[in-house]
């Protein structure tokens, strides 16, 4: 095991150039996250318009379209879905294992384990985080932030989701002549459920698969795959 106080390995570049190589990761899934934003808005721009035209009224621009409760549910419902799984995810992995799979703790370190082994309090190197080394409330706070702020961002989503699922709904119910729904009723209705279960089952299955997949198959360079040569058996083994 690596001590967390040990400096990290120079990339070798200095620069922008550096910084891009230094935050690739990052930077991928961000400008691709934007560009998967920016086509989500046009196409649902145009299937909303499609919509407004078969209910004869006057189609709205993509800027117009980008404002409304229709197009706000759509982003809403894939974030709250996307943060459930990883706060499951981070939740779950703490007690519970797969033997094999590079996603898993060694079996016989379920649990929170010790102070020790956490590098907490006393135990904190000379770069471990502040809160780390605190002690007290601030170490007990920080030994949980992450599942924290993963699971306030998903009820906050949540939270989006049924406000603009709900003035998206009793909009279609208006152009159909019918009565508003309250936002409680929402709560209980098929089509709030409809647009949660359809995203938590398919987060659910992707994770399952990649939990499970990973104890037999590899991708050489992954850190989030075993190397190549591993036993099937290996837990908690990534590749270097």
């Amino acid at each position: 095991m690596t001590d967390g106080s040990s400096p990290s390995t120079a990339s070798g570049h200095g620069g922008l150039r550096g910084f891009v190589h230094d935050n690739g990761l990052g930077l991928f899934f961000t400008v691709a996250f934007l560009l998967t934003l920016v086509g989500q808005a046009i196409a649902g721009h145009a299937d909303f318009n499609n919509q407004l035209v078969t209910d004869q009224l006057q189609p709205v621009g993509l800027a117009e379209y980008v404002t409304t409760s229709d197009f706000a549910v759509d982003v809403a419902e894939n974030w709250q879905s996307e943060y459930l799984q990883f706060f499951l995810y981070v939740g779950v992995t703490v007690w519970l294992v797969q033997r094999g799979s590079p996603e898993s703790k060694m079996p016989s370190r379920s649990g929170t384990e010790s102070d020790k082994d956490q590098r907490v309090g006393p135990y904190a190197g000379k770069r471990s985080p502040k809160w780390a080394a605190a002690g007290g409330w601030r170490s007990a706070v920080y030994s949980h932030s992450l599942l924290l702020v993963m699971g306030t961002i998903f009820v906050l989503s949540w939270l989006v989701q049924s406000i603009t699922g709900v003035a998206a709904y009793n909009g279609q119910r208006l152009r159909q002549l019918q009565a508003p729904m309250s936002w409680a009723r929402y709560l209980g209705a098929a089509d709030f459920w409809d647009r949660t279960l359809q995203n938590w089952q398919s987060e659910l299955l992707a994770v399952a698969s990649m939990a499970v997949l990973s104890i037999y198959l590899r991708q050489r360079g992954s850190p989030e795959s075993k190397p190549v040569g591993a036993a099937h058996e290996a837990t908690g083994v990534e590749g270097d």
